[in-house]
């Protein structure tokens, strides 16, 4: 059942655009909290509603990955504990679409969750897209392993023309230079044991963004990323679905 019973979303407006360059240029908290109201109604609402829109398509094209709206959109509060920047909000808005068995919403995804869905919208640097980003050693440690019994699986997935076409390569934040100990230098799956994050992303147009048909575009990167996800899951033990 959906969390804003009643509600169906619509569209983002332009002015959600608008708070967020206004965020990024006067990033204090008088300003949030004079603005606060365009925040609700501009970014958190639909934001919330856009989960609960594209969780119905999840429920029959990958049951076992979940949106809510109460653990899916990340806060706009900035986590300034150990960080230089304490400017106290993000300049972007987000939401996470994550594995059931895990459990987890955000906040805890890569070290709990699993691979999942991801949707964000920024002024000029909005995209969705998936996989998991900077998972434990742990998680990191049985994907390699994956990559060892099953590289040819992986590969017939990242290198699909289906998949480049709309995603491209995967993103190389944090890549390794150099191998992880442990494996050979001429090792099959020697390009994708150093990286540490294995994500992809597509760009989105602002009228993408503000069309009223953005839950089906999402719905449909999504759904050619399902294979990736899948992949990524069950090197980790987390299983597919075929109904919620």
């Amino acid at each position: 059942m959906k969390a804003l019973i009643g509600d169906q979303f619509t569209s983002f407006t332009p002015k959600a655009f608008t708070f967020l360059r206004g965020i990024a240029k006067n990033n204090r908290k008088e300003w949030f909290e004079a603005h606060r109201a365009d925040f609700e109604r501009e970014i958190k609402r639909p934001l919330a509603l856009l989960v609960e829109e594209v969780d119905v398509h999840l429920a029959t094209m990958a049951p076992e990955i979940v949106g809510s709206s109460k653990k899916s959109v990340f806060r706009i509060h900035r986590d300034v504990r150990f960080s230089k920047n304490k400017a106290p909000y993000k300049t972007h808005a987000a939401c996470w679409f994550f594995h059931r068995d895990a459990g987890r919403g955000v906040g805890t995804e890569a070290a709990h969750g699993g691979a999942g869905f991801y949707f964000h919208i920024e002024p000029g640097k909005s995209f969705c897209g998936g996989g998991i980003w900077m998972p434990p050693r742990s998680a990191v440690h049985k994907i390699r392993q994956a990559l060892t019994d099953d590289l040819d699986g992986f590969e017939e997935i990242v290198k699909g023309r289906a998949f480049r076409r709309r995603f491209g390569d995967l993103d190389t934040d944090g890549m390794l230079t150099r191998l992880p100990r442990g494996f050979a230098a001429d090792h099959p799956a020697e390009a994708w044991l150093r990286y540490q994050s294995y994500t992809a992303f597509a760009e989105l147009t602002p009228e993408e963004v503000t069309s009223p048909t953005l839950p089906q575009t999402l719905a449909k990167h999504y759904a050619a990323m399902t294979p990736f996800v899948r992949w990524l899951n069950g090197a980790l033990g987390l299983g597919e679905a075929t109904r919620r």
